[in-house]
């Protein structure tokens, strides 16, 4: 099998540069994340050989375990979370390249220990003093670990042309007053090109294949505007409840769990300007132009443009789910919100007028992830049969509403980012017969069967990171600037709430049956402008 390794490896060099020795320093090491993703994300570079063979990795977690107990872990994670795609050649080779130590996070002695470990490592591999601190740990603790490894001389350069860097998970904060702390404290040890904020949805391959689309095809530019774009839906659906972590759902709920992220990247990679150059200041400024320019809402606006939710108890992609309100750890008068959708708009000169409709939810009927965008309709529509719109019509778009003839005779270019990634564009063609009926058609274009599965995403992120490409990950004012709007809707929804209360009424929010598309308010969202929501 090692002999497969060696063939197969030049044709990706020739695609890929080689990152430089690193020693990666995963805190959490034995947690969930890094078993599910870091880890065989890992492997599989290694094993396509992007990795040089001094790239070594040291986990750190509080849990006692011993650098053959690790690797042992390792290793069944690699078998249930990389396709099975464990080669035993090529693991062997891996395997000795990992090691652990325990200790707290918040412990000064613990990373004395750690130094000490790393100087040793350092030198037996032939490092050269590159460093990378990965926080695969909860929130609370990035703080003390990014404090402890100021104060143990962690980051800075050991000479010559050495580099530090630290990735951070998500969520980077709770709101825009504890983002801009956090963001302060990070900065008092690194500096701001040492930091990777990482959102693992900027590493699927048909989110970069959004900027493909539009600024390497010259059919799309054009017309990516006001004049002829109608409305832009991005749908971020899960099919699963909060599955046992509703204490930390309590804390989150969805608008900071994945509108904060997920949906705020979406909308700016779909909207931004071209960049001067596919680099990392050049794209990072022009996502940071495009938040700037969503029109921020005022407390008492905010009902208006975004509806929250909670599911009840239903069945979802064939699971019986319980109501939310009942899930271990949630309060019986939770307020916490399952499902989010807000129409917003942009105040450019692109896209002015032009609403924008998110949504985000738990216990939805299958995890998908989606952009649409919805082109105007022609001026003037000659035909007039639109027998074959029923049924073909009917699937393309999630209704409640009578179908439209207008809505139903645009084209729609969706962008699907899981499951089946890949890209459609809805047009209208004549069915077979003597009449001229129009029904929707979809000219459409998979990864799967064009290029075959495409890598997880984090390969494509930890590759760019040893690299020390930071196009793919976010900047401080762009994590604070997507704080900022979602911090207004979370100040308009204390305040309906307190009003409420002051009635001495219970606040209550709208509910959804797990297993369906959210709640009427969602839909009367659109419905009340004549749109209706795609069935994804």
């Amino acid at each position: 099998m090692s002999e497969v390794i060696l063939e197969e490896a030049p044709n990706i060099q020739e695609q890929f540069q080689v990152s430089s020795p690193a020693l990666m320093v995963i805190f959490g090491a034995s947690g969930d994340l890094a078993n599910r993703k870091l880890l065989p994300a890992i492997y599989k570079l290694f094993q396509q050989r992007l990795l040089p063979h001094n790239f070594v990795i040291l986990g750190y977690a509080r849990s006692p375990l011993t650098d053959d107990e690790f690797r042992s872990r390792a290793r069944s994670s690699v078998i249930a979370h990389a396709d099975g795609d464990l080669q035993s050649s090529a693991w062997d080779v891996f395997a000795t390249r990992l090691f652990y130590i325990s200790g707290d996070y918040d412990d000064d002695e613990g990373f004395k220990r750690l130094r000490c470990r790393m100087k040793s490592l350092d030198k037996q591999w032939d490092i050269g003093g590159n460093r990378l601190f990965y926080l695969s740990t909860p929130p609370s603790v990035y703080e003390p670990i990014v404090a402890c490894l100021g104060a143990a001389g962690l980051v800075e350069p050991t000479g010559g042309r050495s580099w530090t860097r630290i990735v951070i998970e998500k969520p980077f904060g709770s709101d825009l007053e504890s983002a801009h702390k956090l963001n302060d404290h990070v900065l008092s040890v690194f500096e701001e090109d040492q930091v990777y904020r990482i959102d693992h949805y900027l590493g699927k391959e048909t989110v970069q294949n959004v900027l493909v689309l539009r600024f390497a095809n010259g059919i799309f530019e054009p017309i990516w505007n006001r004049n002829y774009v109608d409305n832009v839906q991005i749908t971020v659906a899960e099919s699963i409840g909060v599955e046992g972590r509703g204490g930390y759902y309590e804390k989150a709920g969805a608008l900071r769990d994945m509108m904060q992220n997920h949906l705020m990247q979406l909308v700016s990679l779909t909207a931004m300007e071209p960049p001067i150059a596919f680099d990392a200041k050049a794209v990072r400024d022009q996502k940071v132009n495009l938040l700037q320019a969503i029109r921020p809402l005022q407390p008492e606006e905010v009902p208006k443009y975004v509806v929250r939710a909670q599911y009840e108890a239903g069945t979802a992609a064939t699971q019986p789910i319980p109501a939310y309100l009942d899930e271990n750890g949630v309060a019986s008068d939770s307020t916490t919100e399952t499902y989010v959708a807000w129409r917003l708009e942009i105040d450019n000169w692109r896209w002015q007028g032009v609403p924008f409709y998110l949504r985000t939810g738990k216990a939805l009927p299958r995890k998908a992830s989606e952009i649409s965008v919805t082109f105007r309709s022609v001026p003037h529509l000659l035909f007039e049969s639109t027998e074959g719109f029923d049924g073909a019509a009917r699937q393309s778009a999630d209704m409640a509403a009578p179908l439209n003839r207008d809505i139903l005779s645009r084209n729609v270019l969706t962008m699907r980012i899981q499951p089946d990634e890949g890209i459609t564009l809805k047009t209208l063609a004549k069915r077979p017969g003597p009449s001229v009926n129009l029904t929707p058609v979809n000219l459409e274009f998979t990864y799967g069967h064009s290029f075959g599965d495409p890598p997880d995403a984090y390969q494509r992120l930890l590759l760019d990171v040893v690299l020390g490409d930071s196009t793919l990950f976010t900047r401080r004012d762009e994590v604070e600037l997507a704080w900022q709007r979602i911090t207004q809707v979370l100040e308009g929804w204390y305040m309906q709430e307190e009003q409420v209360v002051s009635r001495d009424d219970p606040f209550l929010l709208p509910k959804y049956p797990a297993g369906t598309w959210g709640p009427e308010e969602a839909g009367n969202l659109l419905a009340r402008e004549g749109q209706n929501w795609h069935a994804v």
